[in-house]
């Protein structure tokens, strides 16, 4: 098994599509990148611990490619905007990919980079090593499948 964390806005949502992927193993939503040990949802919240709201996928990589990953990574979410997505706003809904090998970052650098060539505006996403990742509060994890849900875009949001 493999890993590979990504942050795409509200963790929930991204959590769920990599779910539906067949050669993904498990997910955990969680924090990642900040300056606070063992965060809290409440705490994230707050915009002041530098954590990014992100999922770790575990991944057979004969099952699926990293690549791959990648391109589900770019169709989940909005990366031209910064520090937000759609109604989500703060740094801690930023859009990035934290790489675990120098073969996931250079993967990841080449994607952006075609990405960026059908894109009209400046993709915003960060590209940066994986640090530690503290999984977040039990009821956070796959919580749209916990309550019945396929999404949690509400009725007319922006996002």
């Amino acid at each position: 098994m493999e890993k590979a964390t990504f942050a795409a806005g509200c963790f929930w949502g991204v959590e769920h599509t990599f779910r539906q992927i067949s050669g993904v193993h498990s997910t955990t939503v969680g924090y990642t990148a900040g300056a606070v040990d063992h965060p809290t949802y409440d705490q994230v919240c707050t915009d002041r611990t530098g954590h990014a709201e992100a999922v770790e996928v575990e991944f057979d990589a004969e099952q699926v490619s990293y690549d791959q990953l990648l391109e589900v990574f770019w169709e989940c979410h909005d990366p031209t905007q910064k520090d937000r997505q759609g109604a989500d706003v703060g740094s801690q809904y930023r859009s990035a990919v934290y790489y675990h090998s120098a073969e996931q970052e250079a993967a990841t650098v080449a994607s952006k980079k075609r990405h960026q060539e059908e894109c009209a505006r400046p993709i915003a996403t960060e590209i940066v090593p994986a640090v530690t990742f503290w999984p977040a509060e039990d009821y956070h994890q796959q919580y749209l499948e916990k309550r019945g849900l396929a999404s949690c875009h509400l009725p007319g949001s922006a996002s």
